[in-house]
């Protein structure tokens, strides 16, 4: 049972858990695992979010079991959701830690503190917090506050 702080990440898999060498497993990023561990002892749904498919997918779902991580699904929402696996989609995820981020991968030490600063609880802020669909508005937007306007 996920608790308010506990979200749904997605995670992508080369450039991100291990560096890019595809269709090779790439050297793991450093701390891609210590960190994807402690996420799932945090409560957080991981979801594997890759571009890998058939025996290239399931030798990056080994590599990872091998290291101490399972996800939760695997380009899926949840373990049970169906779907035709040749169509694009965006994951219904919180938070994606990909390497194509505007700025590149920001390494998972950055990925740590962003969500769990000082090992505190789940404490991510977002950067535009108004284009966030979930976000409460009722509160008023960011700039009226900032000018003072209601």
């Amino acid at each position: 049972m996920m608790d308010q702080n506990s979200k749904t990440i997605a995670v992508d898999f080369d450039g991100t858990i291990v560096e890019h060498a595809y269709p090779r497993i790439g050297k793991e990023m450093l701390f891609a695992f210590a960190t994807l561990k402690e996420l799932n002892k945090r409560g957080h749904k991981l979801i594997l979010w890759t571009f890998r498919h058939g025996e290239y997918l399931d030798e990056a779902v080994e590599y990872c079991k091998k290291n101490g991580v399972e996800f939760y699904a695997v380009n899926k929402n949840f373990p049970e959701e169906v779907w035709d696996q040749s169509v694009a989609r965006k994951l219904n995820a919180d938070i994606f830690v990909d390497d194509r981020n505007v700025g590149g991968f920001i390494g998972w030490s950055d990925v740590w503190q962003a969500l769990h600063p000082e090992g505190s609880d789940f404490n991510h802020q977002f950067r535009n917090p108004e284009a966030h669909m979930n976000y409460n508005k009722s509160g008023g937007s960011f700039l009226a506050k900032l000018f003072g306007k209601k």
